[in-house]
């Protein structure tokens, strides 16, 4: 028979040693002040009054490569009066397997102009990203809101990722309100910094939060929000795309690499990726 006074030892040594542990992993806390990689070093911010929105430090990098770029950051206003659809973009990172996947939205207006707001998380120097890392407080999150020639043609012409762009079937009213509820999480960032989790805070996690605070329950609880690589088939079966093809057809439709490559650098970005082949 087994001594419970050991047994009873064992246990109280092992509280022992995982309590501390456990109070340092629940001391560790968020910042904004920490060694950023330069396309990470300035946060946006929006200036919202009205139908009225100014956004500070837009950035629109250009890119020679993944990992060269130069910067630039501009601010840009917009009425919001003017605000006509969304666009959501998925970028698949494995061809053999869709789980993996980066998503971002893109608001356009009746100027031509387009916002694009990718949620990453914010990378540090000397700072590689894992999955597993994800999880344990290592990368705080971001929302990247640029130019789509920074955020989309970096993954279609420089990591040579497929994109895919589809438009959103909502209407404005709808559209403007997730846009001003995103551009407030913007600035709620800026004073209460957040972590990453591979799980519970991602780029999905927080655009279907963003839909499901002005439409409650329009994306239920699903794998294919946790794995984004299928969060367009999702968007498809809930009826959020706006096209009338098959679902395959549309993936086709709405692959805009090729289009990306033919547009490069141009001002003319944003039109010639929507041009219908």
């Amino acid at each position: 028979m087994r001594n419970p006074r050991r047994r009873l030892k064992k246990r109280w040594l092992a509280a022992a040693l995982l309590v501390p542990g456990a109070a340092a992993w629940l001391s560790i806390r968020p910042s904004n002040e920490r060694d950023w990689t330069p396309d990470n070093a300035v946060l946006p911010r929006a200036e919202l009054w009205g139908d009225s929105v100014r956004v500070r430090n837009v950035r629109n990098a250009r890119y020679t490569a993944p990992d060269r770029y130069t910067l630039a950051y501009d601010d840009r206003a917009y009425d919001l009066r003017e605000l006509e659809s969304a666009w959501f973009m998925v970028e698949p990172f494995s061809r053999d397997w869709r789980g993996p996947a980066h998503t971002l939205v893109s608001f356009g207006f009746r100027d031509g102009r387009y916002l694009a707001v990718s949620v990453e998380i914010r990378t540090e120097k000397r700072k590689t990203y894992s999955p597993m890392k994800g999880l344990l407080k290592r990368f705080e999150i971001t929302y990247v809101v640029a130019d789509e020639r920074d955020v989309i043609a970096l993954r279609s012409n420089y990591r040579k990722d497929p994109v895919y762009l589809y438009p959103i079937r909502a209407d404005r009213a709808k559209l403007r309100e997730v846009l001003v509820d995103v551009l407030r999480r913007v600035n709620d960032l800026r004073e209460k910094p957040e972590f990453y989790n591979t799980l519970t805070n991602t780029c999905t996690t927080n655009l279907a939060r963003h839909v499901n605070r002005i439409s409650p329950e329009r994306v239920p609880f699903s794998y294919k929000v946790l794995l984004p690589g299928y969060s367009d088939r999702l968007a498809y079966d809930l009826g959020m795309i706006d096209t009338d093809l098959p679902f395959e057809q549309a993936r086709e439709r709405f692959h805009i690499n090729a289009r990306a490559e033919r547009a490069g650098d141009s001002p003319d970005f944003s039109r010639l990726i929507r041009q219908p082949e």
